[in-house]
């Protein structure tokens, strides 16, 4: 009986003393005590590689995040990208910490986890812009007359390190070969805007398959790249000029969200001011090569790296990827 007892206050005093300790200490500290534990070997040498398992455990906290869908904005009517997630690769960290001998939380690897629903399973939908959590932000241009501010527009891009998209009039292509050459050569992106700079939406089928697949001809035969973007002139377009576009030419078609409206003549000032106020993660900014998108583009970009946005081509910013900094 006595023995008995004995065992009863044993267990009563443990289990007192545990609650007492528990009350006083972050039940994570238990956790860390494990975990180092558990980087100890039968012969009592440390597990690096285990080590290194528990330390990206609590490292990776707070640095994970889940995929976003791509989805239909009633608003515009229009197809919204989605943004990839990302996880560490806990066995892949480790591999490059024991590799590199950098054991800190900038040497982590991620993976990128895609949307359940992508861009493509939305549908034949117009783009404005990409994802409002990725921050990027693109300065398309699009091309079918002023050719003397283009080697100006093109240094300040170089300037700055940035490749964006140049969306091409055929007819200008086929005027302007050397100029086109240039801009493909400076290694920006290039895009299909038309043959003739018509009103796309009042178009029959045989006309906009005619517009498109004559600028794709021309570009492709001067430059020798094959667009995958289309960029209606004006902005004028309907579902059949989108359907064409995707089938069976498989572009997606652009829209902006931004628009410098430089083609009256604004100062370049007033595009600052008005552009400045819009840019955000995802924002497309038309742009023509004008004198007041040439004088505003140094600025804008400089605006853009402030907000910490990458300029980057129109295909970045539509994209799912994580951006690399």
């Amino acid at each position: 009986m006595t023995e008995t007892k004995s065992r009863l206050w044993f267990t009563i005093s443990c289990a007192a003393l545990f609650m007492l300790v528990l009350n006083y200490q972050p039940i994570h500290q238990y956790i860390d005590v494990i975990k180092k534990q558990k980087a100890v070997t039968a012969d009592g040498r440390v597990d690096e590689r285990e080590r290194l398992r528990g330390m990206i455990e609590e490292w990776k906290e707070g640095k994970e995040e889940m995929p976003i869908d791509a989805f239909f904005d009633k608003s515009w009517k229009a197809a919204i990208p989605g943004y990839n997630g990302r996880i560490v690769d806990v066995e892949a960290s480790v591999n490059k910490m024991i590799a590199t001998g950098a054991v800190n939380p900038d040497s982590m690897v991620y993976k990128e986890i895609p949307p359940a629903v992508s861009l493509e399973q939305l549908g034949t939908l117009p783009i404005y812009r990409g994802n409002p959590n990725k921050p990027a932000i693109s300065f398309m241009i699009n091309v079918a007359w002023g050719n003397e501010y283009l080697d100006s527009m093109l240094d300040t891009l170089d300037k700055h390190g940035v490749k964006t998209t140049f969306f091409l009039d055929g007819s200008w292509v086929k005027r302007y070969p050397e100029e086109a050459k240039k801009i493909a050569a400076r290694g920006h992106e290039i895009g299909n805007h038309a043959y003739s700079h018509p009103d796309m939406k009042t178009l029959g089928v045989q006309r906009i398959q005619q517009e498109i697949s004559r600028t794709q001809e021309v570009i492709e035969k001067t430059i020798g790249v094959k667009p995958t973007l289309f960029a209606p002139p004006s902005g004028s377009f309907n579902q059949r000029v989108v359907q064409i576009a995707q089938s069976p030419f498989q572009m997606k078609t652009i829209l902006w969200t931004a628009d410098t409206v430089d083609w009256q003549k604004p100062s370049s000032s007033w595009v600052v001011r008005k552009i400045s106020r819009l840019m955000g993660n995802g924002v497309l900014v038309l742009m023509h090569p004008t004198a007041a998108s040439e004088a505003s583009l140094d600025q804008l970009l400089m605006i853009a790296k402030q907000k910490g946005l990458v300029a980057t081509t129109v295909s970045e910013v539509i994209s799912s990827n994580r951006l690399n900094k």
